[in-house]
Formats: C-alpha cells, sequence, structure tokens
C-alpha cells in the first residue's frame, strides 16, 4: 500500500508539474507577441511616408508658376525638398513697374540663404539638400503702386535614386554600369536643357509684355493727342466764326 500511494504521489506531482509548464508557455507567448517584430516597424514607417502626398516622393518635380504679387507686399510660397536632393528655383519679373523685384530664399532652418536683392532676374541652386520645406519669397515692397508678373520655375531632383535603381539591377548580375553612366549624364543634360528653356521663356515673356505695354501706351497717347487736335481745332473755328459774325442791330431813323 505505501508502494502504491508512493506512486500514485509521483504521478500526480508530475501531472502538476507539467501543468505548470504548460500555463507558463502559454503566459510567455503572449508577451512575445506584445512586442512588435521589425517588419511591423517597417511597416508603419512606411506606412508615415504614405501619408505625406504623393508628389512628396518622386525622384523628379519640375514646376513652373506666374503669380501676381500686389504692390507694398511680400508673398512666400513652400517647396518640400528631400534629403539629399538638389533644389532648384528661379524668377524672373515679367512685367509691372520697374520690372524688378526683391527676391529671397530661406532653408528649412529659416535661415536666408539667398539674401534679397532688388533685381529683374535671379536664381538659387543648392546640390545637397538637409530636407524640409523650402521658402521662396518674393518681395514687392518697395513699389507703391506697381503690382508686378513673376515666373517662377522650380525643380527638385534625386539624383541618388539612379544609384538605387543600379543595385537593384546588379542583384540581377546584369552589368549595365555604362547604360546607368549614359542615362545619369542624359538626366543631367535634360535637367540643364529645362532650366535653359525655363530662362529662355520668360525672357520672351517678359520682351513680348514690355512690346504690348508700350503698343497700349503709344495708342492711348495717340488717341489722347487726336481728342486735344480735334477739341481746340473745334474751339478756333468758333471763335474765328465769332470775329465774322456781324449781329443785325435795329434800324435807326434818319434826321431831316
Amino acid at each position: 500500500m505505501v508502494a502504491a500511494t508512493k506512486s500514485c504521489t509521483w504521478h500526480t506531482t508530475a501531472i502538476l508539474v507539467l501543468l505548470l509548464i504548460g500555463l507558463a508557455g502559454t503566459q510567455q507567448q503572449p508577451q512575445q507577441q506584445q512586442q512588435p517584430p521589425p517588419q511591423q516597424q517597417q511597416q508603419q514607417q512606411a506606412e508615415q511616408q504614405e501619408s505625406r502626398p504623393w508628389y512628396e516622393a518622386l525622384p523628379a518635380v519640375a514646376m513652373d508658376y506666374k503669380v501676381h504679387i500686389e504692390a507694398g507686399k511680400e508673398d512666400c510660397y513652400f517647396q518640400y525638398v528631400q534629403p539629399g536632393s538638389t533644389f532648384y528655383v528661379s524668377f524672373q519679373v515679367i512685367r509691372g513697374g520697374d520690372g524688378m523685384a526683391g527676391f529671397a530664399v530661406r532653408n528649412p532652418r529659416g535661415e536666408i540663404v539667398h539674401p534679397y536683392q532688388w533685381q529683374a532676374s535671379s536664381d538659387y541652386t543648392d546640390g545637397s539638400s538637409m530636407g524640409g520645406y523650402y521658402a521662396v519669397c518674393i518681395d514687392n515692397q518697395f513699389a507703391k503702386f506697381a503690382s508686378k508678373l513673376v515666373n517662377l520655375y522650380l525643380t527638385v531632383i534625386r539624383y541618388d535614386e539612379w544609384e538605387k535603381y543600379t543595385k537593384e539591377i546588379e542583384d540581377l548580375n546584369v552589368n549595365i554600369n555604362n547604360f546607368t553612366g549614359t542615362i545619369s549624364t542624359v538626366e543631367r543634360n535634360l535637367n540643364a536643357m529645362f532650366q535653359y528653356q525655363s530662362h529662355s521663356r520668360n525672357t520672351e515673356a517678359r520682351d513680348y509684355a514690355l512690346i504690348i505695354d508700350n503698343n497700349s501706351y503709344v495708342q492711348s497717347w495717340s488717341l489722347l493727342q487726336i481728342v486735344v487736335i480735334i477739341l481746340t481745332t473745334s474751339v478756333q473755328v468758333y471763335f474765328v466764326r465769332k470775329l465774322f459774325d456781324v449781329k443785325s442791330g435795329t434800324s435807326t431813323k434818319m434826321r431831316i
């Protein structure tokens, strides 16, 4: 009987130990699941990047604007630039007043990297951006009466994207170093050509606006002079006719 009871207690203790181990294992599993894996962290970062506007993630962005700046005012425009990108901006006054305005650029830290200068056109290039929103400001506070029409041209290009594509293709054991170098050269040349075309378009628009303004000026003064000549001629004719106008007086009686 003593041996039977000892065997029973041995079996019961073994069963209890197994149950405790099983319960401990089930308690550890949820604790391990509570820690986010690296893949989940990467997914969260990707979701944060996707929450930004789609145009901020593009490898290359080029924009051309024509903005109207009122007299005595300053307008600022903001452009997001990814870290390591090349940021280029140019401005040119097309029409209005003396044809000049103030132009300045602030980096994401708020520092003025391109100070204000009162001129007709200017540009700025940042070859390795720190990333963030750049402020492009146009100042027309010196003009008290004349508003300005200004052309803005902005480009944001990430040249490192070409290296990324090269690495992805090199993983496939494809040797395209020469091809990738040629594509990079073509991309840089195209960007330079786009900047030159934008400058040429701005110059043409400025010259065309100047021609239109001169034409309107000449027509207005010509019409005004025609009206003045007609009025002067009418007044002169009126007074000349008055000189030869004989008034019919009352008949005088003849005395005998």
